[in-house]
């Protein structure tokens, strides 16, 4: 049974909360003892029905102020599938958690306020959500209850929408107009809307064909950990241990280690101690190569036939994180392929105006707290990555800062934009 992730992101109090709580309870989903608590903290609060958005707003801020401050993670199955939940936060100062919750998502559903129609956060989210490279929008017109359940009505808010993820790159996208509170096309069909002829959300979450994300030949391994025991038993074993971020490795195949160059040969795949014939993300396994090779933390395995690119430069789609602001020719940390590698803040091109998809060149020159814009960073020694369009796990990356050690960005890889001469050292150039 595979796995699909979602998020669930709207403006505030669209519902988000309530979704989540209607779909694990409409599908039996939530143990005796958790619908007990929930059904004493809605007496509490003087609610005559149990509220469902209690299942995941669990902070005492969140419950108090009726909103969604942190990402919340739920787990469900389904006969046909399993289910990783992310609930994320409506209010534009919680940007950053919406990042977070994305960035490992198949799927995002985005809510509307069917009384509201499409609002400023709902266009962010799903500029975020293709900038982060989400292949699967499944857009969701709440509260028609309180619209009569009028047909023109969400024909309006469907048309609004499509016009503004038409300048997206989002290849699926399906609308469905719900009522979380009712359960109307949560789970089952709506009978106040015989208009609409699609099926509920449920039925789109488990048919939803998540295959043509996975590409076999985009092969990336980065190395964590290089495991030499050097006992007597175990004098020659020499095994590239991590987790593979993309692709299909098999027993015998032709590989490249960069940024080295060095080709070999895969030896055998080790898991758990056994041997198997061939490994695919997101297995975490144990590579043993016919040659020995110097390979570190950081490295990466692909298949020869697939070679990502190697650079001092990169390019970045970055949301800026923190609460202090970047500045240009900042120095940081760059997380890559599991390594810290030093960077320097080369130049920030433009900022993105989220709502209307707008570069902004003017008043560029600092980042504030949920900024999205095109940074080039220097680093320096060679990293290897790729497109993030192309290959998520190969062009994702984070940026640290050195002193607080605090995550502050992240970034989307665009594409390789200058490739120093051989020899050259940007240390020399940029004093790291």
């Amino acid at each position: 049974m595979d796995i699909l992730r979602f998020i669930t992101a709207g403006s505030v109090d669209d519902g988000k909360s309530t979704l989540i709580g209607r779909l694990l309870y409409d599908s039996k989903s939530i143990l005796i003892d958790q619908l007990e608590a929930i059904e004493k903290a809605s007496e509490k609060k003087g609610s005559q029905t149990p509220d469902l958005s209690l299942l995941t707003d669990g902070l005492r801020a969140e419950r108090e102020q009726g909103i969604t401050i942190d990402v919340a993670y739920k787990y469900f199955h389904t006969p046909k599938r399993k289910f990783i939940i992310a609930d994320c936060p409506g209010h534009v100062q919680y940007t950053r958690n919406m990042v977070t919750g994305a960035s490992n998502s198949d799927l995002a559903i985005i809510l509307i306020d069917a009384r509201h129609g499409v609002v400023e956060q709902t266009s962010r989210h799903i500029y975020i959500a293709s900038l982060l490279g989400i292949r699967h929008l499944a857009v969701c017109v709440n509260k028609m209850d309180l619209m009569s359940y009028s047909q023109e009505v969400y024909d309006k808010i469907v048309a609004d929408c499509t016009q503004f993820i038409s300048n997206l790159r989002i290849p699926d996208v399906v609308y469905i107009p719900i009522s979380a509170l009712f359960g109307d096309n949560i789970v089952d069909k709506s009978e106040s809307m015989d208009w609409y002829k699609g099926g509920s959300l449920l039925e789109h979450l488990e048919s939803v064909e998540l295959h043509s994300d996975f590409n076999a030949n985009q092969t990336f391994f980065p190395v964590q950990y290089v495991i030499r025991p050097q006992t007597t038993e175990l004098h020659d074993y020499r095994g590239y241990a991590g987790r593979i971020s993309s692709g299909l490795y098999k027993k015998g195949d032709s590989v490249t280690v960069l940024p080295s160059g060095f080709e070999s040969t895969i030896k055998a795949i080790e898991i758990n101690g056994k041997e198997i014939e061939q490994a695919f993300a997101p297995m975490s396994v144990i590579l043993h190569l016919e040659d020995d090779i110097d390979i570190s933390r950081g490295d990466v395995i692909v298949k020869s036939e697939y070679q990502p690119q190697v650079s001092r430069e990169i390019e970045v789609d970055l949301c800026w994180l923190d609460t202090k602001m970047m500045n240009p020719r900042e120095k940081y940390l760059l997380l890559k392929n599991g390594a810290f590698i030093r960077c320097i803040v080369k130049e920030i091109a433009y900022k993105v105006n989220v709502n209307t998809t707008e570069k902004i060149y003017e008043d560029k020159q600092r980042l504030q707290l949920n900024d999205m814009a095109r940074v080039t960073f220097h680093t320096a020694t060679s990293i290897v990555f790729e497109d993030y369009q192309k290959n998520r796990a190969g062009g994702s990356c984070v940026l640290v800062d050195p002193n607080s050690n605090l995550t502050v960005a992240a970034c989307m890889i665009v594409k390789k934009s200058y490739e120093p001469e051989f020899g050259a050292d940007i240390r020399e150039t940029y004093s790291f």
